[in-house]
């Protein structure tokens, strides 16, 4: 695609992991709008096929001075941050590993944004750090208890945010996401973590007979089939609330923390119910004792975010959710008998 000189007046923006999952779907989408993305990306979970949008800088996060550099060479006045380590389990095992790359991370990027005349940051946050909600479905001020490192990291780096935010005297916004599913409709991304620990792809490649089967943890909650319930984004609305989230900024908007989710849950007997459906294929299943942790039910309410962003999932049914992850597998409809 042919790049052009950005249009004066609209602000330079990084996405740092531009390379990875959401990133990528969030630089297209700003791309869609008008911007041209620079990615600041590592590449160490990232992959350089998925920056199309938009100049790429390989640089570490925690490289305070090469972010800096970077982002005045550029001329960057808003980031958007979603580099991140985000497995839950290995978050567990190397909790080390997680307050440096996510800490570690945000504090050297905070201090180069300081620098350099940033003005806003969007951060990529997460459920995890309300832990097991007291209630649901859960709102911005249920009690933030989370209960792995991953978890603790994003809470610690919201509380970060915010300090630094009025130490350098830029807006912010932070986005608690739900469960993110789903593919660029138009095919150009998809959904690729190495190892895959997602339910929707994990069930896609079982269905595709690259596992042997699919194992639910959990077939004993209180929840009518049994199993746990999530609520799924589709990775393309996740995007658009990122640039309701900018327009916010952009216009003066105060501070933020809101959820990123549908507002439906769906349990895991349900999702791999769709991909059958989607794929005309089964999903051999194996049910397995509970994870501790687990929450038999967890379900965003994303009121707050309609009522101040006009975030509005246009995606985020199951059906659309799978049908689109599907289609990025080659395990789309047209190949598959009826079921």
């Amino acid at each position: 695609m042919t790049r052009t000189a950005i249009t004066v007046g609209v602000p330079r923006i990084c996405v740092t992991g531009g390379a990875g999952y959401i990133g990528s779907h969030v630089c297209k989408a700003l791309s869609a709008r008008g911007h041209v993305p620079l990615t600041l990306d590592n590449l160490s979970t990232g992959t350089r096929q998925n920056v199309s949008w938009g100049p790429l800088a390989q640089v570490d996060l925690r490289d305070g001075t090469a972010v800096a550099r970077t982002l005045r060479a550029h001329q960057i006045t808003t980031v958007l941050h979603f580099a991140a380590s985000a497995y839950v389990g290995e978050s567990v095992t190397d909790p080390g590993k997680y307050y440096d790359n996510n800490v570690g991370g945000m504090i050297a990027l905070l201090r180069a944004c300081g620098m350099t005349g940033v003005r806003q940051v969007i951060f990529s946050s997460s459920c995890a750090t309300y832990g097991i909600p007291d209630q649901c479905p859960v709102t911005e001020d249920s009690v933030q208890r989370p209960i792995n490192p991953y978890g603790r990291s994003k809470l610690m780096c919201e509380d970060i945010l915010t300090d630094m935010a009025g130490q350098y005297g830029f807006g912010f916004a932070m986005l608690r996401y739900f469960n993110v599913a789903g593919a660029d409709p138009d095919g150009q991304l998809r959904e690729r973590h190495t190892p895959e620990t997602h339910l929707i792809p994990l069930a896609l490649m079982t269905a595709a007979g690259q596992r042997g089967e699919m194992q639910i943890f959990g077939n004993d909650y209180d929840t009518p089939d049994g199993t746990c319930i999530r609520d799924y984004i589709h990775v393309s609305d996740l995007a658009q609330g990122h640039l309701q989230a900018l327009s916010y900024l952009d216009q003066g908007g105060a501070p933020l923390a809101v959820n990123l989710g549908s507002g439906q849950g769906y349990s895991n007997l349900e999702v791999l119910r769709a991909v059958s459906r989607a794929t005309g294929r089964p999903v051999p299943t194996r049910m397995m004792p509970r994870r501790r942790g687990d929450p038999p039910v967890l379900v965003a309410d994303a009121g707050l975010a309609r009522a101040i962003l006009g975030f509005a999932p246009r995606r985020s049914d199951l059906a659309t959710i799978v049908g689109d992850a599907a289609r990025s597998f080659g395990l789309e409809r047209a190949h598959a008998h009826s079921s």
